[in-house]
């Protein structure tokens, strides 16, 4: 009888994380931002019929890059979790803590089987609370485990890339609309460090709005909206151009002014001296 070929625990969970992280990669990005009232996502999405952001329960919202019919499998699975729950208890015991301690038992279950294939998939869970500070965003990997993020997150593609460019320029307060155009730009940027130029219909974005006096905070940002809102984040960011230069043209000319001052000042002085070149009463010298 010959004998098994053998391959390590970790080169066999090294193998399987690679596995799952290219097929991950190979997915286009998402983009999950805090703005003043809630939590928007925007996810890169040409599709109407497939979405990669969905509403789980009453404050809590799902997104997800990779397999769509895996992390399908998922989202209905949340959505039964959280009706249950809620139906069972109190609609209030339905947290985004919790149904994300739920994802990460599945795919840290799936990870470690070796009788499946992994998950290539990278979840994002966010609930609105009642003030942005009561905001949770949570980041589950392929592996099952839990990151707590705050302000922002991407997944998918290059998201090292775009998370890096969202930490340099998100704060807190932005409005919908500030957030929306920096989460765009975000998007916008390849592997190589350049720029593409997206458009609302390549793009999926819906908000968890606290504002909305309904019980559920979830709400689809289509058409005519979505449109809006990016003309007025691009209005907002050529008036914004447009201010900065005209006060660097001020300083020019405030710039240009004085040096006519100056020489002014100083042919004033030169005509000051007499015949003898010593300075007149008028050609005092400058300090």
């Amino acid at each position: 009888m010959s004998t098994p070929f053998y391959v390590s625990p970790q080169q066999a969970m090294a193998d399987r994380a690679e596995y799952a992280r290219k097929g991950i990669a190979r997915g286009r990005s998402v983009v999950v931002l805090q703005y003043t009232d809630g939590v928007v996502f925007v996810a890169e999405n040409p599709s109407r019929a497939l979405h990669k952001v969905s509403e789980i329960y009453d404050r809590i919202a799902f997104a997800a890059v990779g397999k769509y019919n895996e992390f399908e499998n998922l989202r209905i699975g949340g959505v039964r979790y959280a009706d249950l729950r809620g139906y069972t208890y109190d609609r209030e015991d339905v947290t985004a803590r919790g149904l994300a301690n739920v994802y990460a038992q599945t795919l840290g279950t799936i990870f470690s089987s070796a009788a499946e294939k992994p998950y290539e998939v990278e979840l994002i869970v966010a609930e609105v609370g009642a003030a942005p500070e009561d905001d949770q965003i949570y980041r589950l990997p392929h592996d099952g485990s839990i990151v707590d993020e705050h302000g922002s997150v991407a997944v998918g593609g290059n998201a090292d890339q775009i998370s890096s460019y969202l930490d340099q320029r998100h704060r807190d307060g932005m409005t919908l609309a500030e957030a929306l155009k920096l989460a765009m730009d975000s998007l916008s940027r390849d592997n190589n460090g350049g720029e593409r130029t997206l458009t609302a219909e390549q793009l999926e974005v819906a908000t968890l709005d606290r504002t909305r006096p309904q019980q559920r905070k979830f709400k689809r940002i289509l058409g005519r909206q979505l449109s809006r809102l990016l003309d007025e984040s691009g209005a907002d960011a050529g008036d914004a151009a447009a201010d900065a230069g005209a006060d660097a043209g001020a300083g020019e000319s405030g710039t240009a002014a004085e040096g006519a001052g100056d020489k002014g000042a100083k042919d004033k002085g030169t005509k000051g001296k007499g015949a003898s070149g010593e300075d007149g009463p008028e050609g005092e010298p400058l300090l």
